[in-house]
């Protein structure tokens, strides 16, 4: 009989983490971009989720499910403790004066400006929430888990993850409520500087090269 994944990464297997990383690091990246509204930071993310991974590892219960789960909510982990980070050294740098002006490096990002656009509506709208809610809309609405896995990759009750599911929906209609109504003197269509379109109540942003959301039925 084959060994699970599951047995054989709990066991530390290096085949077994290959695998992992393989099939589930694109998702993890995804997951932290969205969390961090950062690129490189979510390449940081990535290693530092597959190490914690490799040193939790036997705390990986038996059974055929996949570890998506399990690895999501390392990666929470990390990146929350990335972005605790992040604010830290940012109000370091405030008290450092300020560099000698820089050339102009426009040119050099401009093709990820769609990207980056994207990324920003996502973290705004995340940004509205409070962490715990942040975190399951993330995992739930962009991720497509449903509540009682979010709940184990959390550690917290499916009761918790709903309430706090239902917070971040509301707090992000509201949201686009207040945007709609602020836009209605703007450019054609509602949308705003450069035809950037607004985040809908569900979690969508739709468009660009990039999809940043899907919507999922909650599982209750």
């Amino acid at each position: 009989m084959e060994t699970s994944l599951r047995a054989r990464v709990r066991a530390g297997d290096p085949d077994a983490f290959r695998q992992l990383f393989d099939e589930h690091a694109s998702v993890v990246y995804r997951h932290a971009a969205r969390m961090t509204g950062n690129w490189v930071m979510a390449d940081d993310a990535v290693s530092l989720t597959f190490l914690e991974a490799w040193r939790l590892r036997e705390r990986v219960l038996p059974g055929e499910g996949s570890l998506r789960p399990w690895l999501l909510g390392i990666a929470t982990n990390v990146t929350r403790n990335m972005v605790r980070a992040a604010r830290r050294h940012q109000a370091a740098l405030m008290r450092v004066p300020p560099p000698d002006p820089v050339p102009d490096v426009a040119d050099a990002v401009a093709q990820r400006l769609l990207d980056g656009e994207e990324l920003a509506a996502a973290r705004k709208a995340l940004s509205t929430m409070r962490r715990g809610e942040r975190e399951v809309f993330t995992l739930c609405v962009w991720e497509g888990l449903d509540a009682a896995t979010v709940a184990e990759a959390l550690g917290v009750a499916i009761g918790t993850v709903r309430a706090r599911l239902s917070r971040a929906r509301k707090r992000l209609r509201k949201l686009t409520e207040l945007e709609l109504d602020g836009g209605a003197g703007g450019t054609q269509g509602g949308t705003g500087q450069r035809g950037r379109q607004r985040p809908a109540a569900d979690g969508q942003i739709p468009g660009g090269r990039h999809q940043a959301a899907r919507s999922t039925q909650e599982k209750r």
